[in-house]
């Protein structure tokens, strides 16, 4: 008896000693963060961070499959609002808020900022393969909480952001089809509906959007504008740019901006239009 005793006592010293050095391992690791926001400074309204640009006429495509699920790093970040990008770090990081900020040439020509239903989840999770089968997420509720549009901003009437209105839906899969970013307020096809219908950033007419494969480089597309034209009455998809597949219904269209998706933990406004914008914003 008085062994096990004994026995007991050092189990319980044991886990007392492991528990203190747990404790001292998170409060180095609060303390190596409270030391990085201390170099960093005081946010006041939050931090911006560009995760993704989107330019329809680059020469590089996303679609549905690129980069989306994988989060791998694409461009550079000296052209990072030239040119497609994706930043691996930003796509990691826990997002709060999202911004979708359409541009010209890096000036804000219109944005919309939602809050998301649950916090802390970075891109990379709210995309990633684990969240492609079944799709189909609405991952923001009760709209918009800032739209901003310049007086002068032009191709309002279809965009596939600022011409309808509603919460973000993610990995729109249905059927052999997929759309990374869609907006309630536009046309969500049924899961099993191969009509080719909804539009949005991010999209592939011919995938397997529950397992992140694309069967060919026919249909994939950037941007395609809001438009009701269903496969087998519609003979041209009206897109942004060059930047899609040579699929024969897919139709170049004028680009409107590039898209850039921006991503806080705290920060519930984005800078107006007009405003210059650089992958870390501070408000």
């Amino acid at each position: 008896l008085a062994d096990s005793k004994i026995a007991a006592s050092l189990t319980d010293s044991k886990k007392v000693r492991e528990g203190f050095q747990g404790l001292g391992e998170e409060l180095g690791d609060l303390a190596d963060r409270v030391g990085v926001l201390e170099k960093l400074g005081p946010t006041k309204g939050g931090r911006w961070h560009l995760g993704m640009n989107i330019d329809p006429a680059d020469g590089h495509i996303f679609g549905y499959v690129v980069g989306w699920a994988t989060g791998e790093d694409i461009g550079s970040e000296d052209a990072a609002l030239k040119a497609d990008y994706l930043s691996a770090e930003v796509w990691e990081e826990p997002a709060n808020y999202i911004a979708i900020v359409r541009h010209q040439e890096g000036v804000v020509d219109a944005v919309k900022v939602w809050q998301f239903k649950y916090w802390g989840k970075s891109l990379l999770t709210r995309f990633g393969l684990k969240k492609m089968d079944p799709g189909r997420q609405i991952v923001t509720s009760g709209g918009p909480i800032q739209e901003s549009i310049a007086e002068e901003a032009e191709n309002l009437v279809d965009d596939p952001i600022f011409s309808v209105d509603g919460d973000l839906a993610f990995n729109w899969a249905y059927s052999n089809n997929g759309c990374r970013i869609a907006l309630t307020g536009g046309y969500l096809s049924p899961a099993d509906q191969n009509d080719d219908n909804t539009h949005g950033l991010g999209n592939d007419f011919r995938c397997d959007p529950l397992e992140n494969r694309s069967t060919g480089s026919l249909w994939v597309h950037d941007v395609s504008n809001i438009q009701d034209c269903p496969l087998g009455s519609c003979v041209a998809v009206r897109l942004q740019g060059t930047d899609h597949g040579a699929g024969s219904s897919l139709s170049s269209g004028p680009v409107y901006g590039n898209y850039a998706i921006y991503v806080s933990q705290d920060a519930k406004t984005f800078p107006e239009p007009g405003f210059q914008l650089k992958t870390e914003i501070q408000m």
